[in-house]
């Protein structure tokens, strides 16, 4: 009887441990030096399919999505950073060494998270449209501390009705890019995510602070800005959030919004090819 009920405790036990979401699910294609692309909030990993495409020479290409977006089953809080150690769970896993990072907005902290920790193992860094600490131009003078996940704000969020939602996700789209058809594409991303990731994660993310990291970044790294408002606008902030990085490339795009690659994809692709063969 003992055996019996020990047998059962070791398969109730190993059931549970492969019953655990992942924090990411990463997709590989291609052969050679190895680059993780990793997308922006609520945003696939296919994001990067057409930059991949467009890469000159032999990659491994290992694209990351994030749980509780695009079908993936949502993970418990905090999200940012469990998605963050799996990574690196995964970069050792897999020996992916001498890596390049690609980032897109959240993926672009990620990338700078990543490479601060991982030093060597790490060839280079680009981040698109991303800033170290994104609270200190939308809330300036907040405090982490202040921003909770109980919080008036996220209330309202989890409680707002589809309809509602729906016209938020609406214009946030239309901010993002220029392109309408790919309006309406990050439209779809956020109506399909998990609502208690799309509010809490947000929330992770606004809570970050990269600026004293950056000194531990020493490769190479190039950052893609997007001008919107302006150039003129935007670039101080870049200037200011990016201080403490040594070994940097500041590229402002010539137009378009957040989704650089979707607004000026042959430009985006030129400045990446450029950078990474180098």
């Amino acid at each position: 009887m003992k055996k019996i009920l020990l047998l059962l405790a070791l398969v109730i036990v190993v059931n549970h441990a492969f019953a655990q979401t992942s924090a990411v699910r990463i997709t590989k294609s291609g052969q050679g030096n190895p680059i993780l692309f990793l997308p922006g909030f609520i945003t696939p990993g296919t994001v990067w399919n057409e930059t991949v495409t467009h890469l000159h020479g032999k990659y491994e290409s290992h694209l990351v999505s994030y749980a509780g977006f695009n079908g993936i089953d949502p993970i418990p809080m905090p999200w940012y950073d469990a998605i963050k150690q799996e990574l690196l769970a995964y970069i050792k896993t897999n020996k992916l060494a001498p890596l390049t990072l690609i980032g897109h907005s959240m993926g672009g902290n990620l990338a700078v998270d990543l490479a601060a920790e991982l030093g060597s193992a790490i060839d280079k860094v680009v981040i698109v449209d991303a800033l170290a600490c994104m609270r200190e131009v939308m809330m300036p003078g907040v405090p982490a501390e202040a921003l909770k996940y109980e919080s008036p704000y996220n209330k309202q969020m989890l409680e707002m009705d589809e309809e509602a939602f729906k016209n938020s996700a609406t214009m946030m789209a239309q901010g993002m890019t220029t392109v309408a058809e790919k309006q309406e594409l990050i439209k779809s991303w956020m109506l399909q995510a998990d609502r208690k990731t799309y509010v809490y994660g947000y929330t992770d993310l606004l809570k970050l602070d990269l600026r004293p990291a950056l000194a531990l970044v020493k490769v190479p790294v190039l950052i893609l800005g997007a001008p919107f408002p302006t150039k003129e606008m935007v670039l101080p902030n870049y200037e200011k959030q990016y201080a403490n990085l040594g070994n940097k490339k500041l590229e402002i795009a010539p137009a378009g919004r957040h989704f650089i690659m979707f607004d000026q994809p042959e430009w985006m692709y030129a400045q990446i090819n450029s950078f990474i063969k180098k």
